[in-house]
């Protein structure tokens, strides 16, 4: 498993939780692969996996998940428990980009990442390597060249490597990808893991519809600690970020459903995250109701299941 943003949160989550699993220090809560129903799909095993990626930053993986520990997310002693597999991991991470002042041109970029990817596939003989996105929310593009998110994909693409988005991000969505994306035939999935906000209005959204409700407004806070609420500080990678809130309820409940989204910034908070739906709707004879809705949670956490859940599956596609 290639992670973009090796050294955030999620992914240093999900590599601590895999070695955990592994070594049968916790049972593998939030892991759908790993219920019954999917015991016998031919998905490759926990201790079959091996990780790498590329971040921008040089933060080691064993401290980075003292930090974790420290915040609460990842339980007392498990760091230090799995310190060996998160040391092995740091190896394999390699520089991503562009950094500033970095002046290589899209081309030079997309080679270097492909050979990273076909170098850890070579020298760990690895059957398959899946590239899981899980760094910040970018800004949606349009200007001129190529976003970091679609020059991780090209590379992926490149490389013959299944692709996740498990961000907002444009990815393997722009339009210079289309083409070799039809030609690959490569299984690839997502834009955007739901986790909270996003994943509740995907459940509740099918209710409203399924039942025949009229659904008037659905207005929304959303207050982020940590990594992700810095960056969606930005304004333009918080409209990324609500665009795809704002899909998930048009794309069941259609048009014209009023109501916004605001994120903001809490540094208090830290790994944790709160958001606050307001639902207001119409019943039988126009009877007009409200549901309300609170969710904290603490986004690696409720991420790193999903990422380990999302790789193994398309890499039984694959």
């Amino acid at each position: 498993i290639w992670l973009i943003g090796a050294r955030g949160s999620v992914a240093t989550t999900t590599m601590a939780g895999c070695a955990a699993l592994v070594a049968g220090l916790h049972p593998p809560t939030g892991m759908a692969t790993e219920t019954p129903a999917l015991a016998g799909a031919g998905l490759p095993p926990l201790d079959s996996l091996v990780f790498g990626g590329h971040d921008t930053t040089d933060c080691p993986l064993p401290k980075r998940a003292e930090q974790l520990t420290t915040a609460g997310v990842l339980p007392y002693g498990l760091a230090r428990a799995v310190t060996r597999e998160l040391e092995t991991a740091d190896r394999e991470i390699r520089s991503g980009g562009p950094a500033p002042g970095d002046t290589r041109t899209t081309e030079e970029l997309v080679t270097a990442f492909t050979h990273d990817l076909t170098d850890f596939r070579r020298r760990c003989g690895l059957n398959r390597v899946v590239v899981v996105n899980v760094a910040s929310t970018e800004p949606a593009s349009g200007g001129v060249g190529l976003p970091p998110s679609t020059l991780y994909a090209a590379a992926a693409l490149r490389a013959g490597c299944p692709y996740v988005n498990f961000t907002p991000s444009t990815g393997l969505r722009h339009p210079a990808l289309a083409a070799p994306l039809a030609a690959g035939g490569l299984p690839h999935a997502g834009r955007d893991g739901k986790t909270g906000q996003t994943l509740l209005r995907a459940v509740l959204a099918p209710m409203f519809h399924q039942r025949a409700l009229t659904v008037r407004a659905w207005s929304g806070s959303n207050l982020l600690g940590g990594g992700d609420g810095a960056a969606l500080a930005d304004p333009a990678a918080a409209a990324a970020k609500n665009a795809g809130k704002e899909r998930v309820l048009t794309d069941t409940l259609g048009p014209g459903v009023e109501g916004q989204v605001h994120i903001d910034d809490v540094p208090a908070l830290g790994e944790w995250k709160t958001a606050w739906d307001h639902i207001a709707f119409d019943g039988f004879l126009g009877t007009r109701m409200i549901l309300q809705t609170l969710w904290q949670g603490c986004d690696s956490a409720l991420a790193a299941p999903l990422v380990l859940d999302l790789a193994r599956l398309t890499a039984r596609a694959h």
